[in-house]
C-alpha cells in the first residue's frame, strides 16, 4: 500500500492525500489554500493520472479540505464522494459560497481562472455525493477492496475520522479533530486499535496550552468581558468562522443568558455566511452528538438578523453582541467592514478573538496593535484607529499536542504521516514521536513521493 501526499504547500492548507493499495485508489480530501490565489491554491491533483481512483473521502466541511472538490471529481468521474450527511450540507454551502468569492476576486484581483466552477456544475457533482454514517462499513471501490468506516472526529458538525482496511493493512486518517468537545458538539471518538500507518494532523504542535488552562475557565472569563464591555454601554464583536466556531459561541451566549452571567435580553447579531451555516446544524440537530440535543440555536437564541431576513448593513446599536464571519476579518467580509464603519474608534465597544488568525489578516493586524494604532482594514481604504478594547481567547476546535501524542502512542502506529501543521509543529511531533515511541517511523510527507505502508 502506497501514500503519497497532494498538497502544494507545506502546513496548513490546500489539504489532499491518496492512499494506492495496487488494487484500489482513494484520495482524501481536496481543498483550497486560504493564502494563496488561482492554480497556488489548489493541491497537485496532477500528482493522480485521471480518471483512476475509486473513491473520494471528505473529513468535514472546512474550505482546507473541502475546496477543491467538484476539481478533483471533475477529473475522475467515475468516483463517487464519501462524507457524512451534515458535512454535504455544510460542503454544498461551503462550495457556493466559494463559487461567488471567486466570482468577486475574478474582477477584484484580475484572476482570469475564477471561479474554478459554477453553480450549475456543482449540482450536477451533487449526485455523486454518497453519505454514510459514523461507525457503519462501507466498501471504497467496486470490489470491496478497500473498506472504510468513518468516525466522529470532535472538531465540528459532521466531521470525520477515518479507517481504510484492506490488503491486510489498516490506515487511520484523522482530518481536524478535537478530543475533549466543545460547548456544543461532544469530542472525538477514535479507535483504539493499533494502525499500520497513521495520517495525523499536528496544528497546534508548537503551541503549549497553560497548565491551569480550563474550558469552564475560559468561558467564564468572556463571559465576564462581555458583561462589562455591556454595562459600560459598549458592544461586543467577536469575528467568528461561519462553520463550528459560530455555533460554538451562540451556544455559548445561550448558555450565559441562561446562568443570567450576561442580560438576559442582551441582542445578538449574526451576519455573513454564518446564517445559512447555523440552519444547516439546526437541521441536524437529531443526527450528531450534542450536550443540547433540544437546542435549535436559530430558533431558540431569537437571534438578530438571522432569522429576520434583514437586508442591507448590520446596525451598530449600544449592548449588543455581535458574532460575524469570517474569524480573520478577511477584507470583504461581514467582520471586517462592521468593524470599520465605527466600531473600532468607540472606546466603549470591544474585540473579542476566539480562534486563529493568519499573520497577514486584518485581524492579526488588530490582535498585535497598540490601541491607538492604525489599522488597514481595507487595502482599498484609509487605515482606522483602533481605540476600542481587544482580547483573545482560547476556544480553538483542535486537538492539543499532547493529546495528540497521547492518542498516537495509545495505537502504536508501524508509520505516522505528520500532517495539516507549521515546519515548527510537525517538528515538536517528530521529536516527541523519537523519545516516546521510537518503534514508529514518523515521516513529514514530501508532496508527490510515493511513501510504502
Amino acid at each position: 500500500m502506497i501514500f503519497k501526499s497532494l498538497c502544494r504547500h507545506a502546513g496548513i492548507g490546500a489539504n489532499s492525500y491518496l492512499i494506492d493499495s495496487g488494487k484500489a485508489r482513494v484520495v482524501l480530501d481536496s481543498g483550497m489554500h486560504p493564502k494563496h490565489e488561482g492554480e497556488e491554491a489548489i493541491p497537485h491533483l496532477e500528482f493522480v493520472e485521471e480518471d483512476t481512483i475509486d473513491a473520494a473521502v471528505l473529513s468535514h466541511a472546512h474550505l482546507d479540505h473541502t475546496g477543491t472538490i467538484p476539481l478533483l471529481l471533475k477529473r475522475h468521474p467515475s468516483a463517487p464522494l464519501f462524507l457524512t450527511p451534515s458535512t454535504r450540507d455544510l460542503a454544498i454551502a461551503m462550495l457556493h459560497n466559494s463559487v461567488n468569492v471567486m466570482s468577486s476576486k475574478r474582477i477584484e484581483l484580475g484572476i482570469n481562472d475564477y471561479p474554478l466552477f459554477h453553480h450549475e456544475e456543482l449540482e450536477e457533482l451533487e449526485s455523486r455525493f454518497e453519505q454514510r454514517h459514523y461507525e457503519k462499513p462501507f466498501d471504497l471501490d467496486a470490489n470491496g477492496t478497500l473498506r472504510g468506516t468513518f468516525h466522529d472526529a470532535g472538531h465540528i458538525l459532521g466531521s470525520a475520522a477515518i479507517t481504510i482496511e484492506g490488503e491486510g493493512k489498516r490506515v487511520l486518517y484523522t482530518g481536524d479533530i478535537s478530543f475533549a468537545g466543545h460547548t456544543l458538539l461532544k469530542g472525538a471518538r477514535l479507535p483504539e486499535e493499533s494502525v499500520d500507518a497513521l495520517i495525523v494532523e499536528t496544528t497546534r504542535g508548537a503551541q503549549q496550552r497553560a497548565a491551569e488552562y480550563t474550558r469552564a475557565n475560559e468561558e467564564r472569563r468572556i463571559a465576564e468581558a462581555i458583561r462589562a464591555v455591556i454595562e459600560r454601554r459598549g458592544s461586543v464583536l467577536i469575528p467568528v468562522f461561519a462553520i463550528g466556531k459560530t455555533q460554538e459561541l451562540l451556544t455559548m451566549i445561550h448558555q450565559f443568558k441562561s446562568k443570567k452571567l450576561i442580560p438576559r435580553k442582551t441582542p445578538v447579531y449574526i451576519g455573513g455566511l454564518s446564517t445559512k451555516m447555523t440552519l444547516i446544524y439546526d437541521r441536524h440537530l437529531k443526527g450528531s452528538r450534542r450536550h443540547f440535543p433540544d437546542f435549535e440555536i436559530m430558533h431558540d437564541m431569537k437571534l438578530e438578523t438571522g432569522n429576520r431576513k434583514r437586508r442591507g448593513p448590520i446596525p451598530l446599536h449600544p449592548g449588543c453582541i455581535y458574532a460575524l464571519s469570517s474569524g480573520m476579518m478577511s477584507e470583504n467580509t461581514a467582520s471586517n467592514t462592521f468593524a470599520a464603519q465605527g466600531f473600532m474608534e468607540n472606546q466603549k465597544n470591544a474585540i473579542f478573538f476566539v480562534g486563529y488568525t493568519d499573520s497577514e489578516t486584518p485581524g492579526y493586524r488588530i490582535k498585535t496593535a497598540a490601541k491607538g494604532d492604525l489599522i488597514t482594514m481595507d487595502s482599498r481604504l484609509p487605515r482606522v484607529p483602533l481605540l476600542c478594547d481587544v482580547e483573545t481567547f482560547d476556544f480553538s476546535g483542535h486537538a492539543t499536542r499532547e493529546e495528540i501524542l497521547e492518542y498516537i502512542i495509545k495505537v502504536r502506529p508501524a508509520t505516522t504521516f505528520l500532517v495539516h501543521g507549521d515546519d515548527d509543529a510537525v517538528a515538536w511531533f517528530a521529536a516527541q514521536l523519537k523519545e516516546h515511541l521510537p518503534s514508529t517511523k514518523a515521516i513529514v510527507p514530501t508532496p508527490g513521493q510515493e511513501y510504502a505502508i
